[in-house]
Parts: structure tokens; sequence; C-alpha cells
């Protein structure tokens, strides 16, 4: 996994969702000691000018920046990628075609076709190579894909099948939706679903990742193999802090 290989500190990597708009949010977060971000563009307000902000903040700070993008779009892949994202996390991912797209519109050619462009933030405004830009982007970008449903969960074998996939993620809300028990991502409907691609994936040498909400969710989930922990939301982080204030004040 690419950012297992560019952080290089940990067999497990942790990190929240963003959807605050503030770059001290995210240096907040590199400041606590989380590994990578995920900037929310699919659930949340945050526009490209504002992402290209967050992404600057993450790398003053070696936080690694992943952007989530709105869909499996090659012109969201595109622009994500333009403003320096580290890692694409794509949602919605169903079966093989759908994985060879995210990976055709992050790669640029031979492995790909991602749109030219050195005149942009991620080739530093044409200022490196471009003998060196288009090579070393293929070699260090990640791809996270995000497998979302029982369709997905069922085609799992053939999406496997796609090189260049360095992280499988499963959603457990919009699974548990799937599986007809919507929210209640502990229901063993849910867990068997999710146990079963952590199995196989790592039987193909391919990482998982994963949403949790609590300490005790992310050790679970950690001792049956997933190595790419999303630890809940800023706005929920925040919400969590203040509510425990409230309530040690409240008390009598």
């Amino acid at each position: 996994m690419i950012i297992m290989k560019t952080l290089n500190i940990k067999t497990v990597v942790y990190g929240p969702f963003l959807k605050l708009t503030d770059p001290a949010i995210v240096e907040i977060c590199a400041h606590a000691g989380f590994d990578f971000c995920i900037i929310d563009m699919e659930h949340g307000p945050i526009g490209y000018e504002q992402a290209q902000n967050l992404i600057r903040a993450a790398e003053i700070h070696d936080l690694f920046p992943v952007i989530r993008v709105t869909e499996n779009s090659e012109t969201h892949i595109l622009k994500a990628l333009d403003i320096g994202a580290k890692g694409i996390q794509v949602p919605h991912i169903n079966n093989k075609t759908d994985a060879e797209r995210a990976v055709k519109a992050t790669k640029f050619n031979p492995d790909g076709n991602r749109g030219m462009c050195r005149y942009v933030r991620s080739a530093k405004y044409s200022s490196r190579k471009k003998e060196d830009y288009f090579s070393k982007a293929n070699r260090e970008t990640s791809i996270i894909i995000q497998i979302e449903g029982l369709e997905g969960v069922s085609n799992l074998g053939e999406i496997l099948t796609v090189d260049h996939v360095d992280v499988i993620f499963i959603g457990p809300y919009d699974l548990s939706q799937s599986l007809g028990v919507p929210g209640d991502i502990h229901n063993q409907k849910v867990v068997k679903q999710m146990e079963k691609v952590v199995k196989e994936a790592t039987k193909q040498g391919v990482e998982v990742g994963t949403f949790v909400e609590s300490p005790r969710d992310a050790k679970l989930w950690v001792d049956v193999g997933v190595k790419y922990i999303s630890y809940s939301v800023d706005v929920g982080i925040f919400y969590d802090a203040c509510q425990n204030i409230v309530q040690n004040l409240n008390q009598k």
C-alpha cells in the first residue's frame, strides 16, 4: 500500500474524514498524531479550491492527504489529483469495470489515461521535469476503492484482479443499507460480509480499510486484519468532545 510505504512508520494507519473547510482542522489532526486525512468531497461542502488549501496544510505537517471524490468520474479524479491529492478514494465500486475505470482515471499511460497537464499544483506548476512527474505520479498515488453494497461484495473476486488498487475500503453504513439493516453496522449480516471481504482481499495481497467510530471498533477490525482505519469525522469528533464537556459541566 503506497500510503504505508510513504509513511514508513506503522503496519496500521489511522485518519479521519474531513468535512470542515478550515486548514486548521488538518493541522490539528496532524499535531494529534493521525497518519492521514480523507478530504470528503462526496458528503460535505468542500470545493476544489478549499480542498487544495487543506492539502497544503497536510503537506506542511507530513499528513498524507486523500480525497474522496464525489463519484467514479474521470473529471473528478483528475481535478483531485491535479491539486495535489496523494491518494484517491472512489465510492461505490460494484464490479471490475468500475475498478478499472477508477484506475485508468488515476494513472498516466501506460497504466491509464489520466489527462496530462504539467501546469498544475501537483507538478509544481510546471517546475517539475516532465520526465519525472508522470512516472513518479504513477508510482506514488494511492488508489482506494470503496466496496459498499452486496453487488460489490459479490464481485470482489473479479475486482481484486484489477492492477494498481492499493486498498479495498469497506463502507459499513451503505453496506448495512444494502443488507436491509440501514445504520445497524454491528449487525451480524454486516459483520459477516465485511469479514468475508477482509479475508478474500488479504488472501490476494490487497490491503483493506474501513470506517469506525470508536477505539473499540478500531481494535476489532485491526485484529481481523484491516490496516487502513478511517476514524470518524471531524464534525463528529468535535461534537462528541463538546457533548462530553457540557455533560461534565452540568453534573451536580
